[in-house]
């Protein structure tokens, strides 16, 4: 894929990448963007613009990280600048999804207490501040390296591990309390 990145980029064969990068990354960015959103639509909408900056900014990749790693870096800013916006502080969503959908009443009472538990877990995490929801997304779900996961939040391996060890600890607040 780099390889392929690097030669698109020098050939101008943009939109094949773009392609490329939307199959491979798609559900990752879009599930990393909902972390941050916690809105289906929203979310959605965002990963299409993060998408479309993607294209626009081809040209600045200087291939000194991964792909992965600048698509994330851009999806991760754009993020944090949605929810820093007028349009997010000042405009609610009347379509706003539920996180935890009703179990079937046709599923085993194992699976029903496995589903509330996950609700339960997900809840959580949710309610978590967002320096907190990143890293464990970023650790646990893409699992990816501390020192790849500094580079991406533009904070150092310290931190972290700080702010992993802290949102363990909140998480097991928060189920304990439950």
């Amino acid at each position: 894929m780099e390889e392929f990145a690097a030669a698109a980029i020098d050939a101008e064969d943009k939109d094949e990448l773009i392609d490329e990068m939307m199959t491979r990354y798609g559900q990752d960015i879009l599930r990393l963007v909902f972390s941050y959103v916690e809105n289906e639509a929203i979310a959605e909408e965002l990963t299409q613009d993060i998408f479309v900056k993607c294209y626009k900014s081809l040209h600045t990749y200087r291939g000194k990280s991964t792909l992965k790693t600048w698509l994330w870096r851009i999806a991760i800013n754009h993020c944090k600048d949605f929810l820093k916006s007028w349009y997010n502080k000042k405009v609610i969503n009347t379509g706003e999804e539920l996180l935890n959908n009703k179990p079937s009443n046709e599923a085993v009472e194992q699976t029903v207490i496995q589903k509330e538990e996950e609700g339960q877990l997900v809840s959580a995490l949710m309610d978590l501040p967002i320096k907190y929801r990143e890293v464990i997304f970023l650790f646990y779900y893409e699992e990816l390296s501390i020192k790849e996961i500094a580079m991406m939040t533009e904070v150092g391996e310290n931190t972290v591990k700080t702010r992993l060890r802290r949102s363990k600890q909140l998480l097991k607040e928060r189920l304990e309390g439950k």
